[in-house]
């Protein structure tokens, strides 16, 4: 553990003391402000100072609260997404803690105002103080300050993903000193010289001695080792063990999504595409206009897909093709002709190995169709489909018939759940994934699946639409 993240997690404490006394303040200055005052006079005689002794007592409390609930433990790569959940929880805590206080102790507060306001000022603060220590850790990244020195070992594709990714957001605070393609034992001396914090490997299927040996070798010099889940780890991720007969018995269950998990996430489809639709309907419009003008009618194309279960459904998707070139049976005898030259392009220009193609400067797309598609605004209306209930927010990706042909029996458990507009391949990487690195991160969600989960895919989203992205 770098000695920078163990000064910062120390600094969060005094912030957050820090952040809980000036809530009470807050709260304090808003019920003896005029307007308040006029509105509803104070009846109990409280000086601010009094009041900040017993805010002081309580934030200690707090403090004990937030630690107890994890707030402070030293993890580099824990979520922020996830620490805003426990600062609400934290609070939620707190606040019952002051309510028992006031219950117990038969004391008269007649202010309930300065109780809740000053519990919404501390969650807010509380958070905005999160905000400045992150956004100082995010600096001194930048700065080169406590970063961590890493050697990533593998030569597959995720390996390369990986290295961009750390090399573009130096705010996650790695620096890569080496990527080595395999480990072997002549590059220990090398490694030690290096002042390493951490070793990833990410060759998945390297013979288990190699993985020992890189292991052992971390054990050895006090360095943090990290590796990627093989196929088969990911599906252990989400096991129950019980007893049968007096038998220990592992059962691999496929998902977590069960019972109340899964109505919940229906709920969430739901509210969720209904206010996407409402937000972006001037955006729809104005593409049915413009698809309209450009090439004329259909505006959405249908395209035959697989999903839970192998039941086959149309994805709805705004036409950025001639329609010329546009296949499937919504185009009778013209959508069979697309299809033979679609294969031809493929032999010819296909840029993805395995069962999914990419079509390299596909020259059927539209000039209009190349922008819709650079932002993903050609799938809007797979909403609908989430509304009919045959598609998910998040989830993963829906294939053409032909191509889930070539890996059902590989990978049928990723049928378990619906397909998803977004999940896990769509902000880990997009097309530039290997098919073998996308079926392991749907595996990986569904296996271990939560709405929480489905919430900060949700969010990354738009974030992930807006990087550069190849068009084909």
């Amino acid at each position: 553990m770098k000695r920078s993240e163990i000064l910062l997690m120390i600094l969060q404490v005094p912030i957050d003391f820090l952040m809980l006394i000036l809530a009470g303040f807050s709260a304090y200055s808003l019920r003896f402000s005029s307007w308040a005052v006029a509105f509803k006079p104070v009846i109990f005689d409280i000086s601010l100072w009094q009041f900040l002794n017993i805010v002081g007592i309580f934030a200690g409390v707090w403090i004990l609260i937030f630690a107890l609930l994890g707030l402070y433990s030293v993890n580099p790569n824990r979520r922020f997404a996830k620490d805003l959940l426990r600062v609400f929880f934290a609070c939620f805590v707190g606040l019952s803690v002051i309510a028992l206080y006031i219950m117990l102790s038969n004391k008269l507060f007649d202010s309930r105002f300065l109780v809740v306001s000053s519990w919404a000022f501390a969650m807010v603060y509380v958070i905005f103080g999160r905000f400045l220590v992150r956004g100082l850790k995010a600096l001194l990244y930048r700065l080169g300050i406590g970063l961590r020195r890493v050697v990533i070992i593998g030569s597959e594709n995720i390996s390369k993903i990986i290295v961009d990714t750390l090399k573009q957001n130096p705010r996650l605070g790695y620096k890569i000193i080496k990527v080595y393609d395999m480990y072997n034992k002549k590059l220990n001396k090398e490694l030690v010289n290096l002042d390493l914090n951490e070793i990833i490997f990410v060759n998945p299927r390297a013979h288990e001695d190699e993985t020992l040996q890189v292991k052992r070798f971390c054990d050895q010099h006090h360095i943090v080792f990290k590796y990627s889940a093989d196929v088969f780890s990911t599906y252990s991720t989400n096991m129950s063990v019980y007893t049968l007969a007096g038998v220990p018995i592992v059962e691999l269950k496929k998902t977590s999504l069960d019972g109340w998990g899964r109505i919940s996430k229906r709920i969430f489809d739901i509210i969720m595409s209904l206010i996407i639709l409402i937000i972006v309907s001037p955006i729809m419009l104005l593409t049915t206009f413009v698809i309209l003008i450009e090439t004329g009618l259909p505006i959405i194309y249908k395209n035959e897909r697989i999903g839970i279960r192998g039941m086959k459904f149309l994805t709805l998707k705004f036409r950025s093709m001639y329609k010329q070139d546009s296949t499937g049976v919504q185009f009778g005898e013209a959508g069979f002709k697309a299809e033979e030259k679609e294969k031809a392009l493929i032999d010819k220009n296909g840029s993805k190995k395995g069962p999914i193609y990419k079509i390299e400067n596909d020259p059927r797309v539209t000039p209009f169709g190349r922008f819709i598609r650079r932002f993903s605004i050609d799938e809007l209306p797979q909403f609908f489909n989430v509304l009919a209930g045959n598609m998910s927010i998040v989830g993963p990706r829906p294939h053409q018939p032909r191509e889930v042909e070539k890996y059902v029996n590989d990978y049928p458990d990723v049928f378990v759940l619906k397909p998803g507009i977004t999940g896990m391949s769509q902000i880990s990487g997009r097309s530039d994934l290997s098919f073998q690195d996308e079926m392991k991160l749907d595996i990986f969600y569904i296996e271990k699946w939560s709405l929480y989960l489905d919430f900060i895919i949700f969010f990354k989203t738009p974030f992930i639409l807006f990087r550069k992205r190849r068009v084909l």
